[in-house]
C-alpha cells in the first residue's frame, strides 16, 4: 500500500480512529455530551474525506477493497444515517438515564463495518465487515439492560445471527474449496448467468450459502424471523439503525456483486431471488396488518421494502441500480424520521410503541403529529413524497426489463400495505383518546437536536418526491460503472 491509498481509505480511517478516541475518552472521564460531540466530529471528518477525494479515480487496494464512485455514495448514506442516529439516541438515553457512552463507540463501531461492506471486492473482507457489524449490534439492541424485552431481543438476535454467519461461513468454505478464489468479480457472472458445469453446481451451493447470510441480515422471507422482535424489543435508536445503516451496507454489497448492465440476474439465482422478493412483499404486508405495535408494523413492512428493493436488482440493466439506490435513499430518510419521531415522543420510562399511543396526537401535537403523518405517507408510497418517486423508478426499472410478475405482486401488496399506514394515520387525527398511555411523553418538549433532525427529514422527504432530478443525476452517474 502506498499514500495514495491511505488518502483513499481515508473515510474508513476516520471513522475507526474516531471509535479508538471516543473509546480512550470513556475511560478517562465518562461525559454523555462530550461523547455524542466527538462522534459527530468524527463522521464530519469522514465525511470530509469523502469530498476530498470525490474526483479520485477508482482505486482498488490489495484484492479485497474498491474506492470508486459508488463506495463513496454508499458511505455517503451510511454517514448521513449515523448522524440521525447520534441525534436521536442522545435524547433517548439522556431520558433514560442509562450508561450512554459506550452507545456511540459501538454505533461507530457498527458503521464501519456497514463501510466495509461497501467497499468490499472479496468474501474475505466482506465477512470481515458482516462480523464487525454484528458483533456491535449484539449489544446495541440488549443496550437498556434494564429491560427484559431488550435483552430477550438482544439474546434473539445473537442466537439466529450466529446461526446464519456459520451457514454463511460453511458456503465461504465450500467456495473456496472449489475454486481456491474468494475474489467476488469470478463469481458476478456464474451467479448472474450461470452454467450446467459439475463445479458450478458446487459453487452456486456455495454462493447460494452465503447469500443466506446476506438474506438474513436484510431480512427477507425466508430470514426474517428475528425481525418484528428485534424491531421491538431494541430501543429505538437502534432500531433506526438497523433499518437504515445495517440494511443499507448489506444491499450495497449485493447491488455491486450481482448488478450486469445487459439484462437482469437469471437462472437458478433468479428463481431463487423472484421467490424471496414475491414473499416477502406479501408476507410483509399480510402480517403488518395484524399488528398493533407500530414498531412491529414498520418491522413487518420493512421486510416488504426489501422486496420491493429485490425487484430493482433482479431488473438490473441501466436501470436496476439507480433505481434501487434512489428507493434505498428514500426509505433510509423516511424510516429514520418514523423511528426519531417515535423516539421523541418516548418517556423515561416506556417507548410510544402502541397505536394507542398515537390517538389524538394531532389535537396535541399538530407539528409531530404532520411530520409522522408525511413519513407514513412516503412508507405507503403516495404522491409528493420520496416513497412514491422511489417506487416509480423501481416500477420503471422492473418494465423495461418486462418483470411483470414482480411488479403485479409489488402493486398489489403496496395496495394491502397502505391499510395499515392509514390506520396509524387515523388514530392520530382521531377526536377519541387523550394523552395517550403516558402522560410525561405527551407533555415532554422536544429538544432542539430532534427539531433540527425531524425538519431536516421531512424536509427531504418531500425535496425528494417533487424535484428528483440532481440525485437521479447523480445516483447514474455513479453505478453507470457498477458492475
Amino acid at each position: 500500500m502506498n499514500a495514495a491509498d491511505f488518502v483513499a481509505l481515508l473515510p474508513l480511517i476516520t471513522i475507526s480512529a474516531t471509535a479508538i478516541v471516543l473509546m480512550i475518552a470513556i475511560a478517562i472521564q465518562r461525559n454523555h455530551k462530550a461523547a455524542v460531540i466527538i462522534s459527530l466530529i468524527g463522521v464530519a471528518g469522514a465525511a470530509a474525506s469523502l469530498l476530498l477525494t470525490a474526483s479520485e479515480k477508482p482505486r482498488q487496494i490489495t484484492s479485497l477493497l474498491v474506492l470508486d464512485s459508488y463506495s463513496r455514495l454508499y458511505m455517503a448514506i451510511l454517514l448521513g444515517a449515523a448522524v440521525f442516529v447520534f441525534l436521536f439516541g442522545y435524547d433517548y438515553l439522556k431520558r433514560r438515564h442509562e450508561r450512554p457512552e459506550e452507545f456511540y463507540l459501538l454505533v461507530l463501531l457498527a458503521t464501519t463495518g456497514a463501510m466495509t461492506l461497501v467497499v468490499s471486492l472479496n468474501f474475505v473482507s466482506f465477512f470481515l465487515g458482516l462480523e464487525l457489524l454484528s458483533i456491535a449490534l449484539y449489544s446495541l439492541i440488549a443496550y437498556v439492560r434494564t429491560e427484559s424485552i431488550s435483552i430477550e431481543a438482544g439474546i434473539k438476535y445473537l442466537v439466529l445471527a450466529a446461526s446464519s454467519s456459520a451457514i454463511l461461513l460453511f458456503g465461504l468454505a465450500l467456495i473456496y474449496a472449489v475454486s481456491g478464489s474468494m475474489d467476488l468479480s469470478q463469481f458476478a457472472a456464474l451467479m448472474v448467468r450461470p452454467t450446467g458445469s459439475a463445479n458450478a453446481a458446487s459453487l452456486l451451493t456455495g454462493l447460494m450459502l452465503v447469500l443466506t447470510g446476506a438474506g438474513f441480515k436484510l431480512a427477507v422471507v425466508p430470514f426474517q424471523l428475528w425481525t418484528p422482535d428485534v424491531y421491538e424489543g431494541a430501543p429505538l435508536p437502534v432500531t433506526a439503525f438497523i433499518a437504515t445503516v445495517s440494511k443499507a451496507g448489506m444491499f450495497a454489497f449485493l447491488l455491486r456483486w450481482f448488478h450486469v448492465h445487459d439484462g437482469g440476474v437469471a437462472g437458478a439465482p433468479g428463481l431463487v431471488l423472484t421467490v424471496i422478493a414475491v414473499a416477502s412483499m406479501l408476507t410483509g404486508n399480510l402480517l403488518a396488518l395484524l399488528q398493533n405495535n407500530v414498531k412491529r408494523i414498520l418491522a413487518f413492512s420493512s421486510i416488504a421494502h426489501m422486496g420491493y428493493l429485490l425487484v430493482a436488482l433482479l431488473a438490473g440493466g441501466p436501470l436496476g441500480a439507480p433505481a434501487a439506490t434512489y428507493y434505498l435513499i428514500a426509505y433510509a430518510a423516511t424510516i429514520l424520521g418514523a423511528f426519531g419521531l417515535m423516539s421523541a415522543l418516548s418517556s423515561s420510562r416506556c417507548e410510544a410503541a402502541s397505536i394507542d399511543d398515537y390517538r389524538g396526537l394531532l389535537w396535541r401535537r399538530p407539528f409531530v403529529a404532520g411530520a409522522f403523518a408525511t413519513t407514513l405517507l412516503s412508507l405507503a408510497g403516495i404522491p409528493l413524497t420520496a416513497g412514491f418517486l422511489g417506487k416509480f423508478y423501481v416500477i420503471t426499472a422492473g418494465a423495461s426489463q418486462s418483470r411483470w410478475m414482480l411488479l403485479f405482486t409489488l402493486v398489489v401488496s403496496s395496495t394491502i400495505g397502505l391499510f395499515y399506514y392509514l390506520r396509524i394515520i387515523v388514530a392520530m387525527y382521531s377526536q377519541a383518546g387523550g394523552p395517550g398511555t403516558d402522560g410525561e411523553s405527551s407533555t415532554q418538549p422536544l429538544s432542539f437536536a430532534a427539531i433540527l433532525a425531524l425538519t431536516a427529514l421531512t424536509g427531504l422527504i418531500f425535496l425528494l418526491g417533487v424535484y428528483p432530478t440532481p440525485l437521479w443525476n447523480a445516483i447514474t452517474a455513479v453505478t453507470r460503472d457498477l458492475g
